[in-house]
């Protein structure tokens, strides 16, 4: 029986971490000012016919903080990497001088920083929700397990470690969402 609620808490465990791997791709994406290769994850570019991730078609690197550079594998890709990028939400106009595709990561208003913390915030806020309902009803399977025949006070250790666990996993959130804010307010 005790193995059952192990299994559970694992489960609500897993599904927790999720919670956290989702929010932190969401926030990698909130452009803050600084180049950050990830604000591309989303772009995709033709690519013999289909559709393809721009990091399958060429390296994205960023030589310093202002600037992210594109290189092309193939050089008849240029166009079409270009096109995607402006199609994209990034936001950005590429600049290209025939062999790498420049971005150039322009300065972030105050008024700007604001509405990418408040995105940040709520992306936080999401994550928090999901981690919740998690609890919530991984709480009610276990409440539901003592009709099943699991002791009442294996259940209560089990309510109580899923508890620790959405504490341990809030408090993450918290931490990965102070460091984008901080992210995002500095100048």
């Amino acid at each position: 029986m005790a193995t059952d609620t192990t299994q559970i808490i694992k489960g609500a465990e897993t599904k927790m971490e999720s919670a956290i791997i989702y929010l932190d791709d969401e926030l990698a994406r909130i452009r803050a000012g600084k180049a950050n290769p990830r604000i591309l994850d989303n772009v995709r570019v033709s690519y013999y016919g289909s559709m393809t991730a721009l990091s399958n078609v060429a390296s994205v690197v960023t030589p310093d903080a202002k600037t992210i550079l594109i290189t092309p594998w193939e050089r008849t890709l240029i166009k079409d990497i270009e096109k995607a990028i402006l199609h994209s939400d990034v936001g950005i106009t590429p600049e290209n001088n025939g062999e790498v595709i420049r971005l150039g990561i322009p300065p972030v208003t105050e008024e700007r920083r604001r509405q990418l913390a408040k995105q940040a915030k709520s992306e936080a806020e999401n994550a928090k929700i999901s981690v919740r309902n998690t609890r919530r009803e991984v709480n009610e399977i276990l409440k539901k397990s003592i009709k099943e025949g699991v002791p009442e006070d294996v259940e209560k250790d089990a309510e109580e470690k899923v508890q620790k666990i959405h504490d341990k996993f809030i408090k993450r959130i918290d931490e990965l969402y102070a460091a984008k804010e901080k992210e995002i307010m500095t100048v």
